[in-house]
């Protein structure tokens, strides 16, 4: 099990750098806002989510805690996410944490206050028609709504 402050620098990615469709991103950022747990519907059944807003020196980001991740981030902490993956609504790229994913308490002085953190989000490339696009493990688009 690996001490915190052993991992590798070069891994983590910064906030504005974020792409759509990223796989085993790490991020470290300030918790700007932590939503309450709550229940969606989906295809797969009902689910149980929170939303958060990360912060680093170089933007910001929606995050999207999925299933026992869901709640456990907390308002003004400094945070190390790890295998998170990213997605995108709206044009907008989000953070998404789920049961692989790795979430622990970092450095609190090399993360910037919330007042510190620059409004920019990272972007996702326009898509077509409204909303947004679903992407299956072909990895090409089969449907766009």
């Amino acid at each position: 099990m690996s001490k915190p402050g052993s991992f590798h620098k070069e891994r983590e990615k910064k906030i504005i750098d974020l792409k759509e469709g990223e796989q085993n991103i790490t991020v470290v950022g300030r918790v700007l806002e932590a939503g309450e747990p709550k229940v969606i519907s989906t295809k797969k059944g009902p689910r149980t989510i929170s939303e958060a807003v990360l912060g680093d020196e170089s933007g910001r980001v929606k995050v999207t805690l999925w299933g026992e991740k869901a709640g456990s981030l907390e308002e003004g902490k400094a945070v190390r996410i790890e295998n998170a993956w990213t997605t995108s609504f709206k044009g907008k790229v989000q953070l998404n944490v789920g049961s692989k994913s790795k979430v622990e308490e970092t450095e609190d002085s090399s993360v910037p206050q919330k007042e510190e953190v620059p409004e920019k989000e990272p972007t996702a490339p326009a898509s077509y028609g409204k909303g947004g696009q679903r992407f299956y493990k072909t990895g090409r688009r089969q449907r766009s709504w």
